[in-house]
């Protein structure tokens, strides 16, 4: 099991036996900080409390000081994981909101006979876990999950996971590719009893919009002037490093923002810049980035890469996906990883201004659709829809039959499946003939519809945001970061998720995160004394590969593989042939066809 992680920790490897208990503790590390002092599974002096803990706590320092003052004695001399260890003796489980960082841990108490664990606020480091015939496991990897011998002979693949992947792209926590195999969600605890060998999870944090009562009276300057003070401090914390550290810039807003306040804390030509770039030119974002670059005088490094160069890597990395990802990103996201990764072995990431701003096109999209969906009676929309099908099919980025043909799909559903379906691989009615089985809207959509009625305000800005943070988030962006970065060990921090960030952005009413049209409104006002508007207010552009050409041109194909089981060999086809004559837009079910046939039970 702990051979299987090991790109997750290449410097160092520790386990622990308490045979009597039947407990076993396995880690891999990634050094990074206290390289001498860090080793795990670490435990307390008086060896009561163990632990074993993938993630950085960035306020682990000042934690540490509290902690000293309440009497706790630290072997190590700057360890994050110790801070854990004594959090857990001095506060208990609910130490976990005193942490600014990113984590998945297991405690183990010898004394109470327990084991605590937790993944942080947003889920950005992974944790699986099964039961079988009285064992509890648990790993960061369900490849090594699967490496144990009681569960590995035992793995069936789940047909409502299967469902969920082509509804959303991804498979949404608790969930996993596996029956009987979970993910402990984000912002979750869990405690396992060894006496009783009971199991309790709970929740203790939720993303909830809760918009100030009260506005300024010059809110672009006042919420401007406290969202860049926040996301310097956060930008702060996370060079806390004791090996060579980077950012990823892309020349978007969210990076660029983030490597001028790092530039600007380590000091000009100091910090170290990093991009990948593609000869065509609706995927190439390298002029921006060198922009950005020039800008705050970082020294930028910059790969340029034919787009067959990528699709040449595509088999090297699905083949260590731990599960199905219907995000293409995940490959131009590896590359980044990789060249940074010779330079670095931490990097800084623009990741969850998107989520938490309102960055995404599709919330340009509200106003119109819901005045569209008021006034267009369901038979007149459904002659537009065919009509639509008559556009010219255009495999560039983001084309404009694609967006069309996308918000059209969504808005013959109700309000809260809008935005899953807009961003599904397969209309719903066409889920059932290629699975081959009956399927309920609401059970395969359960999380989406769960977020939608969850969400405490009324407008659709608001409950498309809950969407984004607390699923797209969770189980599509971060996963995709955390696994391309780790299979080239290479750790990927996250400024705009501080937690402090996230919880003053989280109460700025919806009107202020995007205003006419334009998409992260406030965050851009608070950015221009930082950015140049070049930067600022270019059209945004998606970190992706050209698969609809590639599955046009046959330079991807099914051929080598035998058709994944659970697909309807017959829909796969039909669709792959209206793709290559020009009928229809089937990139992304067929990407995720294609992504599915790499966890096929029969090769």
């Amino acid at each position: 099991m702990n051979a299987a992680q090991e790109s997750r920790g290449p410097d160092a490897e520790g386990v622990y036996a308490d045979e009597g208990a039947g407990v076993y503790l396995g880690h891999r590390r990634l050094s990074i900080l206290d390289i001498g002092g860090g080793i795990q599974p670490m435990w307390t002096a008086d060896k009561d409390i163990g632990i074993v803990f993938n993630g950085e706590i960035y306020n682990y320092a000042e934690l540490r000081q509290e902690l000293i003052a309440l009497g706790a004695t630290f072997q190590t001399d700057h360890s994050d994981t110790e801070v854990l260890l004594h959090g857990y003796r001095i506060w208990g489980d609910d130490f976990v909101n005193r942490l600014n960082g990113m984590w998945a841990f297991v405690i183990y108490d010898l004394k109470c006979r327990r084991l605590f664990m937790s993944r942080d606020r947003f889920g950005k480091k992974p944790f699986y876990y099964a039961e079988r015939n009285g064992l509890f496991a648990f790993a960061s990897e369900l490849r090594a999950l699967t490496a144990h011998s009681v569960i590995s002979g035992n793995t069936a693949i789940s047909s409502l996971a299967i469902q969920k992947y082509f509804a959303y792209g991804y498979i949404p926590a608790p969930n996993s590719l596996y029956e009987g195999i979970y993910k402990l969600p984000a912002g979750y605890s869990a405690a396992y009893d060894l006496q009783t060998s009971q199991l309790k999870t709970w929740q203790y944090w939720d993303f909830i919009i809760e918009p100030f009562e009260s506005i300024p009276a010059n809110p672009e300057g006042e919420w401007g002037e406290q969202i860049r003070e926040l996301l310097y401090k956060a930008v702060k914390r996370r060079l806390v490093s004791d090996v060579p550290i980077g950012v990823f810039l892309s020349g978007g807003i969210d990076s660029s923002a983030v490597a001028a306040f790092a530039s600007k804390i380590m000091g000009a030509n100091t910090l170290n810049t990093f991009s990948i770039g593609f000869d065509e030119a609706s995927f190439d974002e390298s002029t921006y980035a060198e922009l950005a670059a020039k800008h705050i005088h970082s020294r930028h490094h910059s790969k340029k890469l034919s787009v067959d160069t990528a699709r040449l890597l595509i088999p090297k990395v699905l083949s260590r996906l731990d599960e199905p990802m219907g995000d293409s990103s995940i490959i131009p996201t590896y590359l980044l990883c990789e060249y940074a990764r010779e330079h670095c072995t931490v990097a800084l990431g623009g990741d969850g201004a998107d989520e938490i701003f309102a960055g995404y096109d599709p919330f340009k999209a509200l106003k119109w659709a819901s005045l569209y969906d008021s006034i267009v009676p369901k038979p007149v929309h459904q002659s537009i829809c065919l009509l639509a099908t008559k556009l010219p099919v255009s495999h560039r980025n983001m084309s404009l039959d694609f967006k069309i043909k996308r918000t059209l799909r969504g808005l013959s559903y109700p309000q809260k499946l809008w935005t899953p379906i807009w961003m599904s691989a397969l209309d719903p009615n066409d889920l059932s003939e290629c699975l081959s089985e009956k399927f309920s809207l609401e059970e395969t959509y359960s999380e989406a519809i769960e977020c939608w009625d969850n969400c405490k305000q009324s407008n659709l800005v608001d409950k498309t945001l809950q969407f984004y943070t607390k699923m797209y988030l969770q189980d599509d962006i971060l996963p995709k970061v955390d696994r391309a970065s780790m299979m080239n060990s290479l750790e990927v921090r996250a400024p705009f998720l501080d937690i402090d960030l996230v919880n003053f952005v989280r109460k700025i009413p919806y009107h202020f995160k995007i205003r006419h049209r334009q998409t992260k409104y406030l965050l851009k006002k608070a950015l221009e004394p930082v950015l140049p508007k070049e930067i600022l207010y270019r059209p945004k552009k998606g970190f992706g590969v050209p698969i609809g050409s590639w599955f046009k041109s046959g330079q991807l194909n099914f051929s080598e593989h035998e058709t994944h089981p659970k697909i309807n060999k017959n829909f796969l086809a039909r669709r792959a042939q209206n793709h290559k004559l020009g009928l229809s837009d089937e990139r992304a079910f067929l990407w995720n066809a294609y992504v599915l046939n790499y966890f096929n039970p029969n090769k």
